[in-house]
């Protein structure tokens, strides 16, 4: 791949400002005394009593289950273990895996199957169109797998299901896409479909970024796609999102912060990272919500234009609200 052109210097905060924003004093810590991951899942915090939460009640839930089973469809609300998962479908909402349920990337923290891919299934697209159809979606959210091993990473399919998603139902489509390896061609086939949102998550800081994410990932590549997305079509809305509690930094977060925002990303979601087994990643620290509160407002000072941040925020948590509070 190419180097990375340098980024853009968008007028928002000096490297100072950054560092004196209004954190609480249990934030992460400077870069020197960084929390270490714990030797072995049982030294890991105990789960936190923000982090326990009710099951929502009614058989909206069961609904929404039964119709993607019927369609063979994949979410990512399923295959990686969501906290939000009943909250979701209760409310005839999921976020659609496209491309199979098998990833080519052994991330440290997704619980998404990894190994042997399945075929591409080319009535797919048309399949999801039919149950946001059926489920009444105003706003669809498509993701995937990671497909290293398609010649285009899975972009023409995205470009697709975007296209029959906008066809059967009129929704607004956000899509959430791997980082394609860099591969020349793949996000302009997705952003000539047009979706309203393109989000490509950056998950964690750089210092973590192969550890978290695997060997295959670069962090650059990330930042890249996001301001490439800009170039293309400056009406579609760049998303990405970060998991909290790995062992990063207070400054290494910032500085992702700001990187994110000299890439022109508009929309930002920050997270608690969970660990979906004990072959997972550990989590070093349990953020708690109001800190989480005041990272949000930090980072719309930074110039995010939405942010979600919280410790149950996912990618696509209440992504309609989000898109729509423009």
């Amino acid at each position: 791949m190419a180097p990375e052109p340098a980024l853009a210097s968008l007028p928002i905060v000096t490297p100072a400002e950054k560092r004196s924003l209004p954190l609480s004093d249990h934030g992460c810590g400077a870069r020197g005394d960084l929390p270490q991951p714990p030797e072995s899942p049982a030294a890991a915090p105990r789960l936190p009593r923000w982090l326990k939460r009710n099951v929502p009640k009614g058989n909206a839930d069961h609904f929404t289950a039964r119709l993607l089973d019927e369609l063979r469809l994949e979410t990512v609300c399923d295959n990686a273990r969501c906290p939000n998962r009943m909250e979701c479908y209760s409310q005839k909402t999921a976020t659609f895996m496209i491309l199979g349920n098998v990833c080519t990337r052994p991330c440290g923290f997704c619980a998404v199957h990894k190994g042997k891919t399945q075929p591409v299934e080319d009535d797919e697209p048309a399949r999801v169109a039919e149950a946001a159809a059926r489920l009444g979606l105003k706003h669809v959210v498509i993701t995937s797998v990671t497909r290293d091993d398609l010649a285009d990473g899975g972009a023409d399919h995205f470009h697709r299901s975007v296209l029959a998603v906008r066809r059967r139902t009129g929704a607004a489509v956000e899509v959430l896409t791997p980082d394609f390896l860099g591969r020349a061609g793949a996000i302009e086939r997705v952003v000539a479909a047009r979706p309203e949102v393109f989000n490509h998550n950056t998950e964690t800081v750089p210092r973590l970024y192969r550890a978290v994410r695997g060997r295959k990932s670069d962090y650059r590549w990330t930042l890249a796609l996001l301001r490439r997305v800009r170039q293309l079509d400056p009406s579609i809305k760049t998303k990405s999102g970060l998991m909290l509690g790995l062992g990063e930094s207070r400054e290494e977060l910032f500085d992702t912060l700001v990187d994110l925002r000299d890439a022109g990303c508009d929309f930002l979601t920050l997270g608690q990272y969970l660990q979906p087994s004990p072959e997972h990643l550990p989590v070093v620290r349990y953020v708690p919500p109001e800190e989480f509160e005041e990272l949000g407002r930090a980072a719309r000072r930074l110039g995010f234009t939405q942010v979600a941040s919280g410790p149950f925020v996912r990618s696509s948590y209440h992504a309609r609200e989000m898109a729509e509070s423009q």
